[in-house]
């Protein structure tokens, strides 16, 4: 099959075009043939135009691409490997939601044909692949597993909003069925990596090592921001603990903030998931997420208590927030923590105007119920600085002031501002 994908003789389908399977789906149509698959008709038409939906990638990379867009499954028959890259999210219950996954493998059901491959490419936790989509595979194809088509993983490691860490320059773990299949896999994700190819031995030790990549930042910023809760009872600036504490050769430099997006704020539940079935409640990981999303909260609290204590009446209190994405510098709105502190304000009957950079105000109104202003206002209790874009890095104290009444309060989460503001009432995390 690889020979055939080389020749352009067999096609490559990747099945979701998000902001992991769209810059995979590219990355190989510089070098074979492309079928990059999607459900929704309008984020195909944006492709199909070079555009892409998530904000990530520039024109140019559609360029010089022999890459077909579709919501065709139709045209899913002409492809004989396939790469999964659908959203694994948690439902309300902070549970697995597999609906995009198995929907997905219904979509390849319907098409595959003896000899093809399946590679999922979307978090799950150990033996999913095996046990919840291989099944959806043999029945809606009626194909039987390895003796009639082959299936393997390998998890993404696609940072958003980070150009260093990209597709090429990472190394990709890959895993097969059987080592024929695992072999092919690695020739075919070593076209587009150049960093190198690590072969796990089985699909449940690649999905295993995707879950703990970060369950392990997680936890470790759980840390950092449990220190920064204790710290503020001290009177003590967690980021100059950091910094002193840094200076030793074997201190890991994390540091707190808010856990969101659909990664890191989201894989542990797929661990602890998959350990409460084997009757085991992990309590480090579940600690960790506790303190995790609890921080939004957190930080709203702070900011009420230091205004009332500024002799303000809180319910006549406005609050601006600068920053609304999950992270720095990308348009992603998923599992955002800075809804909680929205949601926190509101409950003290606080104002809340809200501005980013690189957020749609008419998906956060969907997704959370508050939209974005042009342009901040003035006469605000408290700033605070949320997200640290790049925007934001250079702003000097005299632009706070202007924002801020008498006694105003910056709050700085990232603590971008430490040791530049010297007039202001000033808290970081």
């Amino acid at each position: 099959m690889f020979e055939e994908i080389q020749k352009k003789e067999a096609k490559i389908a990747l099945i979701g075009l998000g902001y992991v399977g769209l810059p995979i789906a590219l990355a190989f149509s510089k070098h074979v043939s492309v079928i990059g698959f999607d459900i929704s008709e309008e984020r195909v038409e944006m492709m199909k135009n070079g555009e892409d939906p998530s904000k990530e990638l520039d024109s140019s990379d559609f360029e010089n691409s022999d890459i077909k867009f579709t919501t065709s499954i139709d045209v899913l028959k002409e492809a004989r490997f396939f790469i999964v890259a659908v959203p694994t999210p948690i439902d309300e219950h902070k549970l697995p939601d597999l609906t995009p996954l198995l929907s997905a493998s219904t979509t390849i059901g319907k098409v595959l044909k003896k000899g093809d491959i399946v590679v999922y490419e979307s978090t799950v936790y150990p033996g999913c692949t095996e046990e919840d989509c291989i099944p959806v595979l043999e029945r809606e194809s009626g194909l039987k597993f390895r003796e009639d088509f082959k299936v393997g993983y390998s998890p993404e490691r696609i940072n958003p909003g980070d150009a260093n860490h990209t597709l090429k320059k990472v190394v990709k773990i890959v895993a097969g069925c059987d080592p024929d299949s695992l072999d092919t896999i690695a020739d075919v994700y070593g076209l587009v990596v150049e960093a190198g190819l690590h072969k796990a031995p089985t699909i449940k030790v690649a999905e295993a090592a995707k879950c703990i990549e970060n369950t392990q930042r997680d936890v470790n910023i759980a840390l950092m921001n449990e220190f920064s809760i204790i710290f503020n009872k001290m009177d003590i600036n967690t980021y100059d603990v950091l910094d002193a504490a840094g200076s030793k050769w074997n201190f890991l430099k994390f540091s707190p903030g808010l856990v969101g997006g659909h990664c890191i704020g989201v894989d542990p539940y797929y661990l602890t998931y998959k350990a409460e079935g084997y009757g085991y409640h992990a309590q480090v990981i579940n600690s960790g997420r506790y303190v995790n999303d609890s921080m939004g909260f957190y930080i709203a609290k702070q900011t009420v208590k230091m205004i009332i204590a500024a002799g303000k009446h809180i319910a006549e209190a406005r609050v601006l927030i600068m920053g609304a994405t999950f992270k720095e510098d990308v348009s992603d709105i998923r599992n955002s923590k800075v809804a909680d502190i929205v949601r926190e304000l509101k409950s003290f009957a606080v104002a809340v105007d809200i501005v980013d950079p690189f957020a749609s105000s008419e998906e956060l109104n969907h997704e959370y119920g508050f939209g974005l202003i042009d342009k901040p206002g003035e006469q605000y209790d408290a700033v605070i600085v949320a997200v640290n874009h790049s925007d934001y890095k250079g702003i000097e104290e005299s632009y706070f002031k202007q924002l801020l009444t008498d006694k105003g309060i910056l709050v700085d989460i990232k603590g971008l501002y430490k040791d530049k503001i010297e007039d202001l009432q000033y808290w970081s995390l």
